[in-house]
């Protein structure tokens, strides 16, 4: 893995922490599905971990509830414990597996209890009022943004990191 230069208000993901860090996010967070707004919170979570964009978490009471549905899906993370999926449905638009929670979180992540994520590369997601890329890969959900340098874990040749 390699480093890259950081300009002055950017975060290089190598200096994040393993195991990840978790921390209040208070800038405008939203998630859309074309004109819907799905999720918009200024109460975020931003959970930071070595080789990842930043992934951000919605408060349950800030997401339009009734466009998300369960997906079977599930996922183990050794730092946070089971994902639960579930898809996005804005009119015609599905979107299946669009978002993730962490129902019974373990320590230390128990903030994360009654937050869902989402995949900037399924719905369009902002960060103030830049459009996030989407991580590469389609199995991580971090949030690139203009402030944030990689390399990334994801991209092609990092699946040793």
């Amino acid at each position: 893995m390699y480093r890259m230069t950081t300009q002055p208000r950017q975060e290089s993901v190598c200096d994040y922490p393993r195991p990840p860090r978790l921390e209040a996010e208070s800038r405008r967070l939203s998630v859309r599905v074309g004109f819907v707004v799905v999720a918009e919170t200024t109460n975020g979570l931003r959970l930071l971990e070595t080789s990842h964009p930043p992934v951000f978490y919605f408060p349950r009471s800030d997401v339009a509830t009734e466009f998300i549905h369960p997906n079977p899906r599930r996922t183990i993370c050794a730092w946070k414990g089971t994902a639960t999926y579930w898809d996005l449905v804005v009119g015609t638009s599905i979107l299946p597996g669009a978002a993730w929670s962490y129902e019974n979180p373990l320590e230390p992540y128990q903030a994360m209890r009654g937050h869902l994520a989402f995949y900037p590369g399924r719905a369009l997601c902002m960060v103030d009022e830049e459009a996030v890329r989407a991580q590469e890969g389609g199995f991580y959900g971090g949030w690139i943004t203009s402030e944030t340098t990689g390399p990334f874990k994801g991209s092609t040749g990092s699946s040793g990191w």
